[in-house]
């Protein structure tokens, strides 16, 4: 079976810097044909946390992954480890 790329990028935007620091939610630009399962799985053995929830949003040619993580996780950790904060 092939290995599929999911999380392609993490997303940084004055909006999206709010919603982490706010709603400690991260988002990620992801593969269009993975599900919300995948996409939970994915960040918690990458990033050794635990997701409360995924919403996704496509548009044209990509699609976003919003994921909140769980109150014991800081998505503000999350980002500055990956370089956004």
């Amino acid at each position: 079976m092939e290995s599929k790329i999911i999380l392609e990028k993490i997303k940084a935007t004055e909006k999206i810097v709010r919603q982490i620091e706010v709603d400690n939610i991260v988002v990620f630009v992801v593969d269009r044909a993975v599900n919300k399962l995948q996409i939970k799985k994915e960040v918690e053995d990458l990033f050794n946390v635990k997701v409360a929830s995924v919403r996704t949003s496509t548009q044209k040619n990509k699609k976003q992954a919003y994921v909140k993580l769980k109150p014991e996780f800081s998505a503000g950790d999350l980002a500055t480890k990956l370089g956004v904060l």
